[in-house]
């Protein structure tokens, strides 16, 4: 059973109870968990002890909260590969092979031009939007479809897309210019520049995304 198969094998709520996880790298107590979940302590704690026998989660290091310490749960490697990062081995032998035979430039125009041409698909589902924050939430909604479980956050009061699980990650941890592709499809997806101000190859727990002004060639 691959990855993908194996998440939607898990109910609703356990499903939930990972991403919620994943978004949380720091870890999350059983009380974190009955907020996000909406469910009871019990019922919390028997989906922790499903999870766990998987080796899918595990208990990280208990906070002290001013009373009893309160147990941290984090999401262990199994569970981040349940999430999707399709066609990464593919991607990264075209990519190793690009760079043996064209070189760094040949790869960084490869990517921006890929990314460019794929965000153009996805510019009709964002061309709706009045302004930079319902772009933005428009652009999550996309990015989340395509496996990059995203959403808007903000930030110094802005609003940003953050993606927990960059799909591409594992091929951008030896490739970096990777990211050029993110960068160009976001950019033609709305029609704005885009800022990356956070990135998981440089220790942030996700990515983040931030739009800007509406491209003058690219008004719509």
């Amino acid at each position: 059973m691959n990855n993908a198969s194996a998440l939607q094998q898990l109910g609703d709520t356990q499903r939930k109870l990972l991403r919620t996880l994943l978004s949380r790298p720091q870890g999350a107590t059983i009380e974190d968990l009955c907020g996000a979940l909406r469910i009871s302590h019990n019922a919390v704690r028997q989906h922790l002890t499903a999870l766990r026998a998987r080796g899918f989660i595990e208990q990280g290091e208990a906070i002290a909260s001013g009373g009893r310490p309160r147990a941290m749960y984090v999401l262990q490697p199994a569970g981040h590969d349940l999430f999707p990062r399709n066609y990464a081995l593919l991607a990264q032998g075209m990519v190793e092979y690009l760079y043996a035979h064209g070189g760094v430039s040949a790869v960084q125009t490869m990517l921006s031009e890929l990314g460019a041409r794929l965000g153009l698909q996805a510019a009709s589902r964002l061309a709706a939007a009045r302004d930079a924050a319902q772009a933005t939430r428009l652009l999550a909604e996309q990015l989340d479809a395509l496996g990059y479980e995203a959403e808007v956050s903000q930030s110094d009061g802005h609003a940003e897309v953050q993606a927990w699980n960059c799909v591409f990650h594992a091929l951008a941890r030896a490739h970096p210019d990777v990211c050029r592709f993110d960068l160009a499809f976001m950019a033609q997806a709305t029609g704005r520049s885009v800022q990356r101000t956070a990135c998981m190859l440089h220790g942030q727990p996700a990515c983040r995304f931030r739009l800007g002004e509406m491209d003058s060639g690219k008004q719509r």
